[in-house]
């Protein structure tokens, strides 16, 4: 639904170059607000999701695990939710919980700024703020690639 709405707006599948960097954002999250700024200095792994999104129901486990397995050595996940009703987005929670920060961007504009089309997309930004890949969808074949980007990229974490 979204991306056939970004898509109608003619907008790439993610406006982020790798080497730029990050746009940033501050966003209502489940208990305190999510700022990109906050996470300055750690790796961290940006995923655009929605309740309606099939994928996102897969990626979530990957992303608990990624976050437990790396979050020691510096990886910050950070979920952006798109749905329109933060209900959706807490219900879609209740039935697949997140293990690291969830904002809520009911109106796009953290969506705009990134580009993004298509669910889920992920944007990996290093610790210096700039983007250091990006990601559409998600499927079982994205697990390892996804995997050895950020453990490649966690030696630039200054501990």
């Amino acid at each position: 639904m979204l991306g056939a709405i970004l898509f109608a707006f003619g907008l790439p599948a993610l406006a982020v170059e790798q080497g730029t960097e990050a746009p940033q954002f501050d966003v209502a999250g489940q208990t305190a607000d999510v700022k990109l700024s906050a996470y300055h200095g750690k790796l961290i792994y940006l995923d655009f999701w929605a309740s309606w999104c099939g994928p996102c129901k897969k990626s979530f486990p990957w992303m608990n695990d990624m976050q437990k397995r790396y979050g020691n050595q510096g990886l910050q996940v950070v979920a952006v939710n798109l749905d329109a009703k933060r209900t959706d987005a807490l219900e879609f929670l209740s039935i697949v919980p997140a293990g690291f920060m969830i904002g809520f961007d009911p109106g796009g504009a953290v969506a705009r700024s990134y580009g993004v089309k298509g669910m889920p997309s992920s944007v990996l930004i290093g610790p210096d703020g700039r983007v250091i890949a990006m990601h559409e969808g998600f499927n079982e074949a994205d697990r390892a690639e996804l995997e050895n980007r950020i453990r490649g990229n966690l030696k630039l974490v200054k501990q």
